[in-house]
C-alpha cells in the first residue's frame, strides 16, 4: 500500500509493505523512502515513509528538527496501530530514529542507525557554521557539494528537496542548542537509550567511538570498512542478514 497518512495534520507518504513484526525505515537529509529499494526483509512488515519536506510529503515553512520529524512518525506508529517498531534509520534518519526511541520508548523495540548523523569529531564540529551558512545560500546546490555526489539517484532526491528543509533540518542535528550531532552531546542523550541499538559505521574511528557509548544491553556496532556512507545501498544483502541477525539474538537473550 502507498498512501499519505496524516501526522499531526501533515500528510505523510509511506509505502507499507509485508506482514509480521514492523520495521520503520526512516531515509537520510535530502533523500526519500526510495531511498530503501531493493532492501528485501522477508516476514516483516515494512513501513518507509516520506519525511515532512522530502519526496513525495507536503513541503512546510518551518518544523525540520530531528525533534519534529520524530514527532511525526510517534504519530504515525500510533495512527497506524503498530505494536512498538524496530526503527531504521539512516544518517539524519539515524538521529530521527534515536529521537524517536529516547522521546517514545513505549513505540520502539529496537534502534538500527546506518551511519548516523551523530558523533562528529572535533575537526567536523569546526565546519558546521560554515556549512550551515553554504545552505542558507546555496540550499541544495550546497548540500550535493558537501557530500561530494556523483550523478545518480541520490543525488537527484537531494537537488529536490528546497534548500530550507536542507538548512533547518541541519542546524537541527549540528548547531541549534539542543542538537546532539558532536560527540559531547551525543554521548549525554544516547546514554538514556533504553532500548538495543545496532550501529553500522564504515570506518574504524567511528565505529570506536560508537563501541565507546554507554549503550543498552544487546546493543551492537558493526564496521563495514571500505564503505560509503551508503552502506545499505552497497551491501543491500548483507544489510538485511545483519538486521535479521540481530533481531533473532535479540529474541534470544
Amino acid at each position: 500500500m502507498a498512501a499519505n497518512v496524516e501526522a499531526r495534520a501533515v500528510p505523510i507518504w509511506l509505502r507499507d509493505a509485508g506482514t509480521g513484526d514492523p520495521l520503520l525505515l526512516v531515509h537520510g537529509w535530502g533523500g526519500d523512502s526510495r531511498a530503501w529499494s531493493g532492501l528485501g526483509f522477508e516476514d516483516r512488515r515494512v513501513i518507509a515513509v516520506d519525511l515532512r519536506g522530502h519526496g513525495r510529503s507536503p513541503v512546510l515553512r518551518h518544523g525540520y528538527r530531528p525533534a519534529d520529524y520524530a514527532a511525526d512518525l510517534a504519530a504515525l506508529v500510533e495512527r497506524l496501530g503498530l505494536r512498538p517498531v524496530v526503527a531504521i534509520g539512516h544518517s539524519m534518519g539515524g538521529q530521527i530514529v534515536a529521537e524517536l526511541a529516547l522521546e517514545r520508548p513505549d513505540l520502539v523495540a529496537a534502534v538500527v542507525v546506518i551511519d548516523p548523523a551523530y558523533g562528529a569529531d572535533e575537526a567536523e564540529a569546526a565546519t558546521f557554521e560554515q556549512r550551515l551558512a553554504a545552505l542558507r545560500n546555496d540550499g541544495s546546490d550546497a548540500a550535493v557539494r558537501q557530500l561530494g555526489l556523483r550523478a545518480g539517484a541520490v543525488r537527484d532526491q537531494l537537488l529536490a528537496t528546497p534548500g530550507h528543509v536542507l538548512a533547518e533540518s541541519y542546524a537541527g542535528m549540528y548547531t541549534d542548542p539542543d542538537a546532539f550531532g558532536a560527540r559531547p552531546a551525543a554521548a549525554t542523550r544516547l546514554a538514556a537509550l533504553t532500548q538495543p541499538l545496532l550501529s553500522i559505521r564504515p570506518t574504524p574511528a567511528m565505529a570506536a567511538w560508537d563501541i565507546s557509548l554507554s549503550l543498552p544491553y544487546g546493543s551492537r556496532v558493526a564496521l563495514w570498512n571500505g564503505c560509503s556512507h551508503f552502506l545499505h545501498h552497497e551491501r543491500p544483502r548483507q544489510f538485511v542478514a545483519l538486521v535479521d541477525s540481530w533481531l533473532t539474538s535479540l529474541a534470544d537473550l
